[in-house]
């Protein structure tokens, strides 16, 4: 198992440029599943996470090239449906939560998948009912062997159907409009997800011949097609790296600029920092966090404590709440910190304060953040990552803190950031991989 050793206490200076978007790539590598030709994807991201989807593409015998560092193609003409029955692609699947959408293209294209328990982060239950339920309205049958921990999804004909669905699931929705896109007639999805993801990912099928249409909001309506073609696509710059940039450069009072982020799909965010007192600088594409000798955690107009809360896309995404709730320990002031969605995501502040961090775990959805300013800096710990974003977030408090401090368990933040100590230390950090 892997460690940072990381030097606290320096601060940071210059430019550094985010990945492509992890979870864009994710649906869109899984989406080369829907078409014959050859498919190329440029700005994406060397992560575990990516790398292990495209090696079981790779072994499902996906053509798959790689004719840049950040460019692939993929070409799936060729695909042995057979390797779904071996114990290495249930091995490997299951270890991947991403591999859940080859789902929707498979079934989609040929009438077939099979799917073990995906893993992931334990950061909360992330129950699969709303890919299933909606596939399921589509016409495809589904199975489960309690043996193997299997699921069989079989369809002769997915058809095109109306559908509600009961949460605003990203995965699930790029899963049902994966597998609408081949279905015969129109399907309408309500109640879907539209975060710049979901945005990506249909512009990429209509390229390829789909007609998607509501593309950005919660309601879309698909017309579906025979086939498909192949297209050239683009991943957005992650919008969780930038954010974390942001937050890593206010609590280590650096002055750092992060280029090409993407800003118009970046909804919320800067917003959010700015609540907590942050000064984020546009300049075009780029953001530029000046250095911070403070930064006070605004309240809301009627003086009540102020209160940030994820929610489904234009909302803020839970995956930032991690660096959010870090990034208040050193500001000044109070904020209640407030994660709907997992109930597991905030377990990691026992570490916190253990590094003398001011919080009160309310239950395991709400914190509330005491922010002690300058006045007491953390004091360097042994850690372990739970997660990749519980990992990021021990990362900027341990670039922050007095002292030398250990990660353990860095396969977790690896899996989300790529070369992450290599690009930091380019920038001034300290952090040393063992």
């Amino acid at each position: 198992m892997s460690s940072f050793v990381i030097e606290g206490g320096y601060r940071l200076s210059g430019e550094i440029v985010p990945q492509g978007a992890k979870n864009e790539a994710l649906q869109v590598i899984c989406a080369t599943l829907l078409t014959p030709e050859k498919v190329t994807i440029h700005n994406v991201p060397d992560i575990l996470d990516v790398n292990n989807l495209i090696q079981l593409l790779r072994e499902m015998q996906v053509k798959v090239e790689r004719p840049a560092a950040d460019t692939y193609t993929f070409q799936a003409d060729a695909v042995d449906l057979n390797y779904l029955e071996t114990d290495e692609f249930l091995r490997k699947s299951s270890s991947l939560r991403g591999s859940v959408m080859i789902v929707g293209p498979l079934v989609a294209r040929f009438g077939k998948a099979l799917l073990p328990k995906p893993g992931g982060d334990k950061i909360g239950r992330r129950r699969l009912d709303t890919h299933f339920v909606g596939i399921q309205k589509l016409g495809a049958s589904f199975g489960y062997d309690p043996d193997r921990q299997l699921y069989e999804i079989e369809a002769k004909k997915l058809k095109g159907a109306y559908m509600l669905l009961d949460e605003a699931s990203v995965t699930g929705t790029a899963n049902i409009l994966m597998a609408s896109v081949l279905a015969e007639g129109k399907t309408t999805i309500y109640n879907a997800a539209c975060e710049p993801y979901l945005q990506q990912l249909s512009s990429m099928l209509n390229r390829m011949g789909a007609r998607i249409s509501g593309v950005g909001s919660n309601l879309l309506t698909i017309e579906g097609v025979e086939a498909l073609g192949g297209t050239t696509h683009t991943i957005l710059p992650d919008m969780i790296e930038v954010g974390s940039f942001i937050g890593m450069a206010a609590m280590t009072g650096s002055d750092i600029t992060i280029k090409n982020t993407g800003y118009e799909m970046l909804g919320i965010i800067p917003d959010s920092f700015r609540r907590l007192g942050i000064t984020v600088e546009q300049m075009g594409d780029d953001i530029h966090i000046p250095a911070h000798d403070s930064y006070e955690i605004e309240t809301f107009i009627d003086g009540s404590i102020m209160t940030i809360a994820d929610a489904t896309w234009p909302g803020l995404t839970p995956d930032l709440l991690s660096v959010f709730l870090v990034v208040a320990t050193q500001a000044v002031g109070s904020v209640l910190i407030h994660q709907k969605m997992f109930e597991s995501r905030l377990f990691f502040v026992d570490k916190l304060i253990d590094m003398g961090a001011q919080i009160i775990l309310c239950d395991p959805h709400r914190a509330t953040v005491i922010g002690l300013g300058n006045r007491f800096k953390l004091r360097a710990s042994n850690m372990v990552s739970p997660d990749i974003r519980a990992g990021i977030a021990l990362l900027i408090a341990a670039m922050s803190a007095e002292g030398t401090s250990r990660i353990h368990n860095i396969d977790q933040i690896d899996r989300g950031y790529q070369n992450i100590d290599k690009r930091l230390n380019s920038i001034g950090a300290r952090i040393t991989r063992l």
